[in-house]
């Protein structure tokens, strides 16, 4: 599953004003700078964001963005929703009509009425395990991850919860 450069930069703008000092409005051509990204990219991204209500904006001389929850609060299955739309292994998986965005149905099911597509199982289990991944992971990881690497990520776990090999 490849996921869109809309929703890799989406996560750096959020970890970038998750590390700001302060909580103070972050201007957007300084993360632009920072993490080294097209600024009118961003100004899409950061509408997208705002509409799904993870970042507000200031006017101003000392405007800019700043995050409108905790990141505690900021589960990474909303953001790729909220940027990529729905999390789907395949696309004939995507269902635009489907209320729960964490839904999978299987296209040729509907097309052929010939029972379960053989591999619905398969990919069922990827998408449960991305969904659960991205469910599992706050805004709050990523930035004690960046901030101190692994080290920090498992303090932040609870006991028994496993975490991938990550390299920093």
């Amino acid at each position: 599953m490849i996921f869109t450069t809309k929703a890799e930069y989406g996560v750096r703008l959020l970890v970038d004003l998750g590390q700001a000092e302060g909580g103070s409005p972050v201007a957007l051509k300084a993360i632009a700078e920072r993490e080294h990204l097209p600024l009118a990219y961003l100004e899409r991204i950061v509408a997208l964001l705002r509409r799904a209500g993870f970042v507000e904006s200031t006017r101003g001389a000392r405007g800019g963005y700043l995050l409108s929850r905790q990141p505690s609060e900021i589960r990474m299955d909303e953001v790729i929703a909220a940027l990529d739309g729905p999390i789907a292994p395949m696309s004939c998986f995507i269902d635009d009509s489907a209320t729960d965005a964490h839904k999978v149905v299987c296209s040729h099911h509907e097309v052929d009425d010939t029972g379960p597509c053989g591999t619905k199982l398969l990919w069922t289990r990827v998408h449960g395990g991305v969904v659960r991944a991205l469910q599992q992971t706050t805004l709050a990881d990523l930035i004690a991850f960046e901030r101190g690497g692994v080290g920090a990520l498992e303090a932040r776990r609870p006991a028994g919860d496993v975490l991938p090999v990550v390299t920093a």
